[in-house]
């Protein structure tokens, strides 16, 4: 934390200029935002930044080069949502950390999670632009990681959405897009990129092609799918699509479906195994692992506090249950107890893990109180090129979730950006 920007920042802070920040931000967007916006941005040094998405890039890294935990994630996919053409690698990469306190009571990242998904490039540029913009924000303020600049971003995001295709032949594919909270990211991304956003369920296949209807209702043929439909979406709602995702269509996916499934938590449990990541990944198991002992073993041995035994009524403070498969953070379950843990079938338990629970630490000073924030970088990979760390995602929040639906009833937290100063180490 950078003390003397964060008392500039709230010496000048008035509400008008918070309603000035939304509403700026929504004629950018051109819809309404329907998620919170923090109040403020937090200033952090750029080499904490960094050193955090190096963190990130290295896990996702080692699960890449890892072909037996490949191989045990591939077959993780549920039934009918195994995606032809996988691609070499994921085009997108988020990793969550939390800000923790460490055995020498210093600031520490540990993974919160990690997923190969595309998240709100889009919308989170403008949010960084209109934060910047409101709040006059010093230029000498960096928002941009991996050398990327402004121009060098969007630049990079066109390449990595498009491939080598022309924009009229690439489509933003979600379920029912338009009733979507990230919609204000799919008007951004359409009016920078000039792709067409459409419901995955609209497609129309033709021949071995897929297609999409253009505002006249003439079928344009679609080259490269920009993937934001969610798998467990999909499964929830019980979408029945209009082709058979496991055929091998002619087209290319940004975002490959598979990817959503092969880094994801399931990689969790894996990356403990190596002692060295145990350094910013919390101790984690497979439900099944841990009921059949050998898991509870592992995560007493890394030091998480257990009962010294099990019984029906016991209960792990420590502990969080999490569904492997699920999105901003629906599920999670604080303190299950052993019975709720045993109440879950046998054969949906390898479908969830258990985790040592981290407490955040609050560093950012508010006019109510300290407040923590989740740290999110937002990785690209273009064809071609390598992964790069582009921008950073802030959760503020004073409650025991981080997303921004479980802190709406409060001030000062919601959705966040990071900014770091040019030329401090």
């Amino acid at each position: 934390m950078i003390p003397e920007l964060r008392k500039n920042f709230n010496a000048a802070f008035s509400e008008n200029r918070y309603q000035a920040l939304l509403s700026t931000l929504e004629s950018r967007c051109r819809a309404r935002v329907e998620f919170r916006v923090a109040e403020t941005p937090i200033f952090l040094t750029r080499a904490l930044l960094e050193s955090i998405a190096a963190e990130g890039a290295a896990l996702a890294q080692s699960l890449l080069s890892d072909l037996e935990y490949l191989a045990a994630a591939q077959q993780a996919i549920p039934a009918g949502y195994t995606v032809a053409r996988l691609t070499a690698h994921p085009h997108f990469l988020t990793a969550d950390f939390a800000l923790v306190k460490d055995a020498n009571g210093l600031l520490a990242p540990k993974l919160v999670e990690i997923q190969a998904f595309p998240s709100v490039f889009a919308y989170q540029a403008e949010l960084c632009g209109v934060y910047r913009q409101v709040f006059g924000l010093p230029t000498a303020l960096g928002t941009y990681l991996g050398g990327l600049n402004e121009d060098t971003y969007w630049a990079m995001l066109r390449r990595t959405v498009l491939g080598s295709h022309a924009p009229e032949n690439v489509v933003l594919a979600e379920i029912d897009p338009f009733n979507q909270k990230t919609l204000p990211d799919f008007l951004v991304t359409q009016k920078r990129l000039g792709i067409a956003i459409v419901d995955i369920a609209s497609l129309v296949p033709v021949g071995n092609k897929l297609h999409y209807r253009n505002a006249s209702g003439r079928l344009i043929p679609v080259h490269r799918i920009y993937n934001r439909a969610i798998a467990d979406e999909l499964m929830a709602r019980r979408v029945q699509l209009p082709f058979d995702l496991t055929h091998e269509w002619d087209v290319e996916w940004a975002g490959h479906p598979n990817w959503y499934f092969l880094i994801s938590k399931f990689s969790i449990p894996w990356l403990c195994r190596s002692r060295a990541n145990l350094r910013v990944v919390p101790p984690a198991a497979f439900l099944s692992d841990f009921l059949d002992g050998r898991g509870f073993r592992d995560l007493a041995a890394a030091g998480v506090p257990l009962p010294g035994s099990i019984s029906p009524d016991a209960v792990y403070n420590d502990l969080l249950l999490k569904p492997l498969f699920s999105f901003a953070g629906k599920g999670i379950q604080f303190a299950p107890s052993q019975t709720e843990l045993e109440a879950i079938p046998l054969g949906q338990r390898r479908d969830y893990l258990v985790q040592q629970r981290m407490r955040f630490e609050p560093t950012i000073v508010t006019p109510y109180g300290l407040t923590q924030a989740e740290i999110r970088i937002l990785y690209m990979w273009p064809d071609g090129d390598r992964l790069t760390p582009a921008i950073v995602l802030v959760r503020l929040g004073r409650g025991k979730m981080m997303g921004v639906d479980h802190n709406r009833d409060q001030l000062w937290v919601g959705g966040s950006a990071a900014f770091y100063p040019e030329h401090q180490p």
